[in-house]
């Protein structure tokens, strides 16, 4: 169909109620992306996951039981084709680290502008090595 936007399907996984709402309110602002399942933990991420096939998940790091590390490592065995971008307050090395090797393929922290996680979003789902070296390493 001419003119018609090619939807991101977008999932949020994050502890925080508040965190989720919030980005699921300014995500929904955009033409081209629509939220399309949210978590609070991480084994209801991977079942989301698992059912839903969204084209990138927003991964908080920090959640109490399985954290997102472990989330995305098992989110990357049942969801191949989902592309994970750990969204985080926590600009902490080593865990971001973590969540690459377990196959993230980017990283933004909380305070960045909606506009800035939009733009994220996009280019994780066109292509996973589009994250410039600050996002992705």
């Amino acid at each position: 169909m001419p003119g018609k936007v090619a939807m991101i399907r977008v999932m949020i996984c994050d502890d925080h109620a508040l965190v989720r709402l919030g980005v699921e309110g300014f995500l929904e602002g955009f033409d081209d992306i629509e939220v399309v399942a949210s978590a609070g933990s991480g084994p209801d991420a991977i079942a989301l996951c698992e059912e839903h096939e969204p084209d990138v998940v927003l991964m908080d790091l920090v959640m109490p039981g399985m954290d997102g590390v472990e989330a995305t490592r098992a989110m990357r065995q049942s969801c191949p084709g989902t592309r994970v971008l750990v969204l985080t307050s926590f600009p902490d090395r080593a865990r971001i680290t973590s969540a690459l090797e377990a196959g993230a393929e980017g990283y933004l922290l909380k305070d960045a502008e909606p506009e800035d996680v939009a733009d994220a979003v996009r280019r994780m789902a066109a292509d996973p090595g589009a994250m410039e070296a600050s996002e992705a390493a």
